[in-house]
Protein backbone atom coordinates (compact mmCIF):
# COMPACT_ATOMS: atom_id res chain seq x y z
CA UNK A 1 0.00 0.00 0.00
CA UNK A 2 0.96 3.62 -1.00
CA UNK A 3 0.99 5.25 2.54
CA UNK A 4 2.16 8.59 0.49
CA UNK A 5 -1.15 8.91 -0.48
CA UNK A 6 -2.37 9.01 2.76
CA UNK A 7 0.11 11.87 4.25
CA UNK A 8 -1.47 14.59 1.41
CA UNK A 9 -4.19 16.73 3.57
CA UNK A 10 -5.17 20.77 2.68
CA UNK A 11 -2.22 21.55 5.02
CA UNK A 12 0.01 21.06 1.83
CA UNK A 13 -1.43 24.58 0.33
CA UNK A 14 -0.90 26.06 3.72
CA UNK A 15 1.93 28.84 3.00
CA UNK A 16 2.03 29.77 7.35
CA UNK A 17 5.30 30.77 8.50
CA UNK A 18 6.69 31.29 4.57
CA UNK A 19 7.89 34.66 3.23
CA UNK A 20 6.56 35.93 0.23
CA UNK A 21 8.08 39.13 -2.10
CA UNK A 22 5.25 40.16 -4.48
CA UNK A 23 6.24 43.15 -6.92
CA UNK A 24 3.56 45.41 -8.29
CA UNK A 25 1.62 44.64 -6.00
CA UNK A 26 -0.47 47.95 -5.26
CA UNK A 27 -3.37 47.37 -7.10
CA UNK A 28 -4.81 44.35 -9.64
CA UNK A 29 -3.36 41.00 -9.77
CA UNK A 30 -0.48 41.96 -8.13
CA UNK A 31 -2.41 42.88 -5.38
CA UNK A 32 -4.76 40.06 -5.65
CA UNK A 33 -1.77 37.51 -5.26
CA UNK A 34 -0.27 39.33 -2.06
CA UNK A 35 -3.93 39.21 -0.47
CA UNK A 36 -3.99 35.29 -1.44
CA UNK A 37 -0.74 34.51 -0.02
CA UNK A 38 -1.54 36.45 3.11
CA UNK A 39 -4.62 34.47 3.51
CA UNK A 40 -2.83 31.52 2.96
CA UNK A 41 -0.59 32.40 5.87
CA UNK A 42 2.52 33.97 4.41
CA UNK A 43 3.82 37.16 5.55
CA UNK A 44 4.52 39.56 2.60
CA UNK A 45 7.01 41.85 1.78
CA UNK A 46 4.92 44.20 -1.04
CA UNK A 47 7.35 46.08 -4.20
CA UNK A 48 6.03 48.99 -5.44
CA UNK A 49 7.05 51.90 -7.95
CA UNK A 50 4.93 54.43 -5.79
CA UNK A 51 3.66 54.15 -2.06
CA UNK A 52 -0.09 54.41 -3.41
CA UNK A 53 -0.20 51.16 -1.60
CA UNK A 54 -3.08 52.41 1.26
CA UNK A 55 -5.83 49.55 0.20
CA UNK A 56 -3.39 46.92 -0.27
CA UNK A 57 -2.60 47.65 3.15
CA UNK A 58 -5.40 47.46 4.57
CA UNK A 59 -6.67 44.12 2.89
CA UNK A 60 -3.42 42.75 4.12
CA UNK A 61 -4.51 43.98 7.44
CA UNK A 62 -7.63 41.96 7.51
CA UNK A 63 -5.91 39.08 6.64
CA UNK A 64 -3.61 39.36 9.93
CA UNK A 65 -0.47 38.46 8.43
CA UNK A 66 2.89 40.96 8.91
CA UNK A 67 3.13 42.98 5.37
CA UNK A 68 6.26 45.32 4.84
CA UNK A 69 6.07 47.90 2.20
CA UNK A 70 9.29 48.69 0.11
CA UNK A 71 9.07 51.06 -2.62
CA UNK A 72 11.43 50.43 -5.93
CA UNK A 73 11.78 51.24 -9.24
CA UNK A 74 12.17 48.47 -10.97
CA UNK A 75 13.36 49.69 -14.31
CA UNK A 76 16.44 50.89 -12.09
CA UNK A 77 18.75 47.76 -12.15
CA UNK A 78 20.23 49.18 -8.90
CA UNK A 79 16.93 49.29 -7.14
CA UNK A 80 15.75 45.76 -8.24
CA UNK A 81 19.00 44.27 -6.44
CA UNK A 82 17.65 46.16 -3.58
CA UNK A 83 14.95 44.40 -3.30
CA UNK A 84 15.74 41.06 -2.27
CA UNK A 85 18.51 42.62 0.42
CA UNK A 86 15.87 44.35 1.93
CA UNK A 87 13.50 41.51 2.31
CA UNK A 88 16.33 39.65 3.90
CA UNK A 89 17.15 42.30 6.28
CA UNK A 90 13.37 42.07 7.56
CA UNK A 91 12.79 38.96 7.43
CA UNK A 92 15.81 37.06 7.28
CA UNK A 93 14.58 34.74 4.19
CA UNK A 94 12.93 34.85 0.95
CA UNK A 95 10.14 31.44 0.65
CA UNK A 96 8.18 32.97 -2.32
CA UNK A 97 9.10 35.58 -5.07
CA UNK A 98 6.06 36.56 -7.36
CA UNK A 99 7.18 38.53 -10.18
CA UNK A 100 3.90 40.67 -11.35
CA UNK A 101 5.28 44.12 -11.74
CA UNK A 102 5.06 44.67 -15.73
CA UNK A 103 4.28 47.91 -18.09
CA UNK A 104 3.14 47.48 -21.49
CA UNK A 105 3.19 50.47 -24.31
CA UNK A 106 1.25 50.26 -27.63
CA UNK A 107 1.95 51.76 -31.23
CA UNK A 108 2.40 49.78 -34.68
CA UNK A 109 5.40 48.12 -35.38
CA UNK A 110 6.77 50.47 -37.80
CA UNK A 111 6.70 53.16 -35.86
CA UNK A 112 7.85 51.79 -32.44
CA UNK A 113 10.56 53.74 -30.41
CA UNK A 114 13.23 52.21 -29.51
CA UNK A 115 13.28 54.36 -26.15
CA UNK A 116 10.02 52.74 -25.53
CA UNK A 117 11.22 49.15 -26.61
CA UNK A 118 13.96 50.07 -23.84
CA UNK A 119 11.52 50.89 -21.22
CA UNK A 120 9.29 47.98 -21.67
CA UNK A 121 12.33 45.30 -21.92
CA UNK A 122 13.71 46.95 -18.71
CA UNK A 123 10.77 46.34 -16.50
CA UNK A 124 9.19 43.05 -17.92
CA UNK A 125 12.58 40.98 -18.85
CA UNK A 126 15.89 42.46 -17.02
CA UNK A 127 14.49 43.08 -13.70
CA UNK A 128 12.27 39.84 -13.66
CA UNK A 129 16.02 37.79 -14.36
CA UNK A 130 17.72 40.02 -11.65
CA UNK A 131 15.39 39.73 -9.00
CA UNK A 132 15.28 36.24 -9.59
CA UNK A 133 18.63 35.57 -10.09
CA UNK A 134 19.16 37.64 -6.28
CA UNK A 135 16.09 36.10 -4.81
CA UNK A 136 17.47 32.15 -6.31
CA UNK A 137 21.00 33.17 -4.38
CA UNK A 138 19.22 33.40 -0.85
CA UNK A 139 17.11 29.99 -1.63
CA UNK A 140 20.18 28.10 -2.75
CA UNK A 141 21.36 28.91 0.48
CA UNK A 142 17.80 27.78 2.16
CA UNK A 143 17.70 24.79 -0.24
CA UNK A 144 13.57 25.47 -0.71
CA UNK A 145 11.52 28.53 -2.47
CA UNK A 146 9.40 28.66 -5.13
CA UNK A 147 9.82 31.86 -8.14
CA UNK A 148 6.34 32.71 -9.67
CA UNK A 149 6.64 34.58 -13.01
CA UNK A 150 3.58 36.58 -14.76
CA UNK A 151 3.54 35.32 -18.32
CA UNK A 152 1.00 36.37 -20.70
CA UNK A 153 -1.67 35.06 -23.56
CA UNK A 154 1.60 36.86 -25.39
CA UNK A 155 3.70 34.16 -24.38
CA UNK A 156 2.04 31.95 -27.02
CA UNK A 157 0.48 34.78 -29.40
CA UNK A 158 1.53 37.54 -31.27
CA UNK A 159 -0.75 40.61 -30.53
CA UNK A 160 -0.73 43.69 -32.15
CA UNK A 161 0.97 46.88 -31.51
CA UNK A 162 2.99 45.66 -28.70
CA UNK A 163 6.43 44.08 -29.91
CA UNK A 164 8.41 44.38 -26.54
CA UNK A 165 5.42 43.30 -24.63
CA UNK A 166 5.02 40.46 -26.75
CA UNK A 167 8.85 39.80 -27.07
CA UNK A 168 9.22 40.46 -23.21
CA UNK A 169 6.21 37.92 -22.14
CA UNK A 170 7.87 34.99 -24.47
CA UNK A 171 11.09 35.53 -23.11
CA UNK A 172 9.59 35.37 -19.28
CA UNK A 173 8.37 31.91 -20.66
CA UNK A 174 11.74 31.05 -21.59
CA UNK A 175 13.25 32.15 -18.57
CA UNK A 176 10.86 30.25 -16.71
CA UNK A 177 12.17 27.43 -17.99
CA UNK A 178 16.28 27.84 -17.74
CA UNK A 179 15.95 29.02 -13.76
CA UNK A 180 13.73 25.70 -13.27
CA UNK A 181 16.66 23.63 -15.31
CA UNK A 182 19.27 24.93 -13.23
CA UNK A 183 17.87 25.27 -9.72
CA UNK A 184 15.14 22.12 -9.45
CA UNK A 185 18.35 20.58 -7.68
CA UNK A 186 18.05 22.67 -5.15
CA UNK A 187 14.53 22.10 -4.33
CA UNK A 188 13.18 25.26 -5.91
CA UNK A 189 10.54 25.38 -7.67
CA UNK A 190 10.04 27.93 -10.68
CA UNK A 191 6.92 28.27 -12.80
CA UNK A 192 4.49 31.35 -14.39
CA UNK A 193 1.21 32.04 -14.62
CA UNK A 194 -0.23 33.62 -17.78
CA UNK A 195 -3.24 35.02 -17.01
CA UNK A 196 -5.58 35.42 -19.94
CA UNK A 197 -8.17 38.64 -20.28
CA UNK A 198 -8.31 39.86 -16.10
CA UNK A 199 -10.67 43.22 -15.60
CA UNK A 200 -8.29 46.02 -14.24
CA UNK A 201 -7.89 49.61 -14.37
CA UNK A 202 -4.84 48.71 -17.16
CA UNK A 203 -7.73 46.60 -19.17
CA UNK A 204 -10.34 49.54 -18.80
CA UNK A 205 -9.90 51.17 -21.88
CA UNK A 206 -10.01 47.57 -24.15
CA UNK A 207 -13.45 46.89 -22.27
CA UNK A 208 -14.54 50.50 -22.86
CA UNK A 209 -14.15 49.54 -26.46
CA UNK A 210 -17.31 48.14 -27.64
CA UNK A 211 -15.93 46.55 -30.62
CA UNK A 212 -12.93 45.14 -29.38
CA UNK A 213 -14.48 43.79 -26.21
CA UNK A 214 -16.89 41.89 -28.17
CA UNK A 215 -13.99 40.12 -30.18
CA UNK A 216 -12.38 39.12 -27.33
CA UNK A 217 -15.80 37.87 -25.64
CA UNK A 218 -16.29 36.27 -28.65
CA UNK A 219 -13.36 33.77 -28.30
CA UNK A 220 -12.93 33.35 -25.11
CA UNK A 221 -15.42 30.09 -23.82
CA UNK A 222 -16.43 31.55 -20.26
CA UNK A 223 -18.02 34.24 -21.93
CA UNK A 224 -16.62 36.90 -20.00
CA UNK A 225 -13.61 39.07 -18.29
CA UNK A 226 -11.70 37.14 -15.08
CA UNK A 227 -11.74 38.83 -11.87
CA UNK A 228 -8.56 39.59 -10.03
CA UNK A 229 -9.78 37.24 -7.51
CA UNK A 230 -10.10 34.53 -10.42
CA UNK A 231 -6.18 33.81 -10.32
CA UNK A 232 -5.94 33.79 -6.13
CA UNK A 233 -5.71 30.32 -6.09
CA UNK A 234 -3.77 29.33 -8.86
CA UNK A 235 -1.20 31.33 -6.89
CA UNK A 236 -1.21 29.66 -3.73
CA UNK A 237 -1.14 26.35 -5.05
CA UNK A 238 2.31 27.23 -7.06
CA UNK A 239 3.95 28.81 -3.92
CA UNK A 240 2.78 25.70 -2.01
CA UNK A 241 4.06 21.85 -1.19
CA UNK A 242 1.04 21.21 -3.44
CA UNK A 243 3.26 21.94 -6.42
CA UNK A 244 6.75 20.71 -5.20
CA UNK A 245 6.60 18.43 -8.51
CA UNK A 246 5.57 21.07 -10.67
CA UNK A 247 8.54 22.51 -12.59
CA UNK A 248 9.02 24.77 -15.72
CA UNK A 249 5.61 24.85 -16.57
CA UNK A 250 3.87 27.57 -17.99
CA UNK A 251 -0.30 27.57 -15.90
CA UNK A 252 -2.74 29.56 -18.04
CA UNK A 253 -5.78 30.90 -16.69
CA UNK A 254 -7.50 32.16 -19.24
CA UNK A 255 -11.59 30.94 -19.23
CA UNK A 256 -10.47 28.73 -22.59
CA UNK A 257 -8.85 31.61 -24.81
CA UNK A 258 -6.00 28.77 -26.25
CA UNK A 259 -8.22 26.21 -26.37
CA UNK A 260 -10.10 27.92 -29.19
Amino acid sequence: MNNNLLSFSLDYFNLAGKTAIVTGANKGLGQAYAVALAKAGADLFVVARNDDWDETRTLLEETGRRAEFFQADLSNRAAVKQVAAECVRRYHKIDILVNNAGTILRSPLLEFKEEDWDAVMEVNLNSLYLLSQETAKVMVDQESGKIINIASMLSFQGGKFVPPYTASKHAVAGLTKAFANELAQYNIQINAIAPGYIATDNTAPIRADEKRNAEILSRIPAGHWADPSDLMGTVVFLASKASDYMNGHILSVDGGWLSR
